[in-house]
């Protein structure tokens, strides 16, 4: 979690007493993510293995992919399926990507909640990421652990996301499509994508063609469907 021991335990070094560092670790902003998913039945996890890939090929054979890859196969091996040797042996492949884009300016007054926000900046190879909270003003899910203060000031929000496609080797059947997506003050993959990854795998594979958000806080998770905000954007 964003919110870990050693932050408790950086705070306890400056001198805090014990309560109020619990206290704050206690008040910590839950992650908060829109997940859409699109499933076909998948084959029961007995005898079935995956290997997990590269999307974007710059990707492949990257340490820091290397990382979020593993989460992704912990993920599936909870679940029942077996890491294969190879790609090349593996029953399903699963492609992943990840991004975060480049920010944009958000607004907050104490008298009139919260104002617009800048121009969006894009992920780079993933353009305008998924199809959740572009159109909707990126108002879903703020992770924000420094709310609080008076007057009116601005600060920059991003938007990171991960996209998870799983194919059938056999014959090339696409079996799964989900991208999962957050609104955070931080840009830091390390700190976003494994929050990413818990809420993709959360009662997965879900409802097809349902956008739900998922709320992460301590090892304690809900899961809602989304509000319907694709009016008046």
């Amino acid at each position: 979690m964003l919110t870990s021991m050693s932050s408790m335990k950086s705070l306890a070094r400056l001198g805090l007493p014990l309560a109020l560092v619990l206290g704050v670790s206690a008040c910590a902003t839950p992650f908060k993510a829109e997940v859409s998913r699109f499933a076909v039945p998948l084959p029961a996890p007995q005898g079935q293995t995956f290997a997990v890939v590269a999307e974007d090929p710059k990707l492949a054979g990257g340490l820091e992919f290397s990382l979020y890859a593993d989460m992704v196969a912990k993920e599936l091996e909870r679940i029942g399926y077996n890491r294969a040797s190879s790609p090349e042996t593996a029953n399903m492949l699963v492609r992943f990507d990840y991004g975060v884009d480049n920010g944009r300016e958000r607004v907050r007054s104490d008298y009139g909640g919260y104002g617009g926000y800048g121009g969006y900046g894009g992920f780079g190879r993933f353009g305008s990421f998924g199809g959740f909270g572009h159109h909707r003003g990126y108002a879903f899910g703020l992770y924000d652990p420094y709310l609080g203060g008076g007057g009116v000031r601005s600060y920059t929000v991003f938007t990171s996301g991960i996209d998870v496609k799983i194919d059938r080797t056999a014959d090339g059947q696409r079996l799964f499509e989900g991208k999962a997506e957050a609104v955070s003050r931080s840009n830091r993959l390390p700190n976003l994508v494994p929050n990413l990854v818990d809420a993709m795998f959360t009662d997965f594979p879900g409802s097809s063609g349902e956008v739900v958000r998922i709320t992460i806080k301590d090892d304690e998770k809900t899961v809602r469907p989304a509000p319907d905000d694709s009016g008046g954007y």
